[in-house]
Parts: structure tokens; sequence; C-alpha cells
């Protein structure tokens, strides 16, 4: 069953329509017809529309409410993940892959050791492809909402938007701790924020990292091989599936 996503604006009562991009996508590309059966979000609440398509008018479909469905897909922590840029199109995979397993917002970060730096013009268009892929991952997982990937933004700006965030965890390859992961996750309770940094291929920085801790991230280990920056989100994004859906 394919999945979409539409402004809260509308939907009316037991008529849902999709407009945009979607409905050429619905018309043309899928070729669905109506009376074809689809799941709908407002990419607001956890509700899941169940549909089917009524009628194509000029520049929307318009679907049918069938019955409402409590989806209960979003993970019960709000997490954000602060991205340093990697290299090549190793970015698109993050953003793919995190939005898959439950990330809420993405925001790439440009560190010391960033080798992809783009320009004002590349970063806009970079981040509107970022977000397009979030859009498409969302649909394919079929998440209630689509996370939003933020402009990018310095070590600075980004230390400062995690100002309120409930737990701020970043992964370093020197941490002797291996178990302190552990210890912190335990305490991590349901409706909290967390978020996570992940450094790009040549790592942190020392003084980055120890700028992080001055602003309240606690450094982790995610075990003793090093992992590749596109793996290590992942890895500590499964660790949250386990906890609060697996082993709950």
């Amino acid at each position: 069953m394919y999945h979409f996503f539409t402004e809260p604006s509308l939907i009316d009562g037991h008529d849902i329509y999709i407009a945009g991009s979607d409905y050429n996508h619905i018309k043309n590309v899928l070729r669905l017809r109506p009376g074809d059966v689809v799941s709908v979000s407002d990419g607001v609440g956890q509700d899941e529309y169940r549909c089917h398509i009524e009628a194509f008018e000029a520049d929307r479909v318009r679907l049918k409410l069938d019955f409402v469905k409590r989806a209960d897909v979003e993970l019960p922590v709000r997490l954000t993940l602060f991205q340093g840029l990697p290299k090549s199109d190793k970015m698109d995979f993050i953003v793919q892959k995190t939005v898959e397993l439950g990330i809420a917002e993405i925001v790439p970060v440009e560190l010391s050791r960033c080798v992809t730096k783009p320009d004002g013009k590349k970063k806009q268009a970079r981040v509107q492809r970022w977000n397009t892929i979030a859009e498409a991952a969302a649909k394919q997982s079929k998440r209630a909402v689509i996370p939003t990937v933020r402009p990018v933004m310095t070590l600075e700006e980004a230390l400062k938007y995690a100002e309120n965030i409930d737990h701020k965890l970043i992964p370093y390859e020197l941490t002797e701790e291996l178990s302190s992961a552990g210890a912190i996750l335990e305490n991590i309770r349901k409706d909290e924020s967390v978020c996570l940094f992940i450094g790009p291929e040549g790592g942190f920085e020392e003084a980055e990292v120890e700028a992080a801790r001055a602003a309240g991230f606690k450094d982790i280990s995610l075990g003793k091989r090093i992992l590749r920056t596109e793996t290590a989100a992942l890895v500590v994004l499964s660790w949250f599936i386990y906890l609060f859906e697996i082993r709950m």
C-alpha cells in the first residue's frame, strides 16, 4: 500500500485531498485509479488515514476516508542527528537510513575535518535535496511525520541549537569507558529529547570535542571498532529501537 503525506488543511471530514508533486506521481507515475486504497498522514499527529481514491480533480486527488488507524510508528523519544558533513553522496545515504530508523531531525554541521564544504548556493541546493530524500524515506517507511533537514550549521551554531535538548551524546573513538553508553541510555525516558553528534570521515578535532563537552555533551563509545561516519548514527538509532520498541 502506498503512503502519502498531506497538509492538515486538506483534510475535510471524510474528504482528504493530496496536491502538489504527489498529484502527478499518483496519477501518471504510479497510475493509481479511483477505488485504489492508500494510506495518508498529516505530518503532525500519529493518526494514519486509510482511504480510497475517489476522483482526480484539476490539480489534486480527492480521497474518501475509510477509517482512521493509530499509527504509533514514531519513537517515544525525539532524536536529533548532528552530522558532520561527509564527502560524496554519503549524506544522501545517512538521511535516508536515519529517517527509516526513526530520526526526528537532521542538522548538517561543517567541522574542521570535513572534506566537503559547499558554498552558499550549493548548500541550499543540497539541503533541498536532503529534504526530498527525507520525505521519500518517510513515505517508504510509513512514518507519521516527515523529518526535517535543517540548513548547514557551524559548530557554534549547532551547540547553541542543542541547548534545550535533554540528553546530548557524542560518540568519540578516544573515549576510554566502553560501558558509558549503556549507563547513559538507561537514564533516558520516554518523551525526552536526545541529540547525537557524529563526526565526518576524519573524526573530531580534540578542541571540537572539548567544546561539545562544555556545552553538555557526553562522549560515548560505540564499541572496540572504528566505524565509518555513515554507520555510526545507524548503530545508535538501533539501540533506541531496541530500548523503546523491542525490549519494552
